[in-house]
């Protein structure tokens, strides 16, 4: 279920922060994050590719709402869903790519597949 790890941000500005991942993600095909983040994306990322297979206005407005740029939406909407209209999940895969030098966090490579 998507939205269940607080990453340490109270919700406004965890909510803010996934759109503006989601919204890159879906705009460069490949983003680096630390693996909590890339999970909640991921699922994020995943709902949003599904609801772009469908084309309907309802659906339209629906990916509007969360994802920041216009263009992106057109993008999942006239590009990402068709490409993935045969497959029934696994549109993105995470890729561990070692400890960041800072902090030691955990990091990873988020793309779509």
């Amino acid at each position: 279920m998507p939205g269940t790890r607080k990453l340490g941000k109270k919700s406004d500005s965890r909510k803010a922060m996934l759109r503006a991942m989601v919204t890159f993600l879906l705009e460069n095909g490949k983003i680096e994050t630390t693996v909590t983040r890339a999970k909640e994306v991921q699922a994020m990322t995943e709902k949003y590719i599904t609801i772009g297979k469908d084309k309907n206005l309802a659906s339209y407005r629906k990916a509007m709402s969360f994802i920041t740029k216009e263009a992106v939406v057109k993008k999942l909407f006239d590009e990402i869903g068709p490409t993935y209209a045969s497959r029934n999940g696994g549109y993105t895969r995470i890729t561990r790519i070692g400890p960041r030098r800072g902090d030691a966090a955990e990091m990873a490579v988020i793309e779509l597949v």
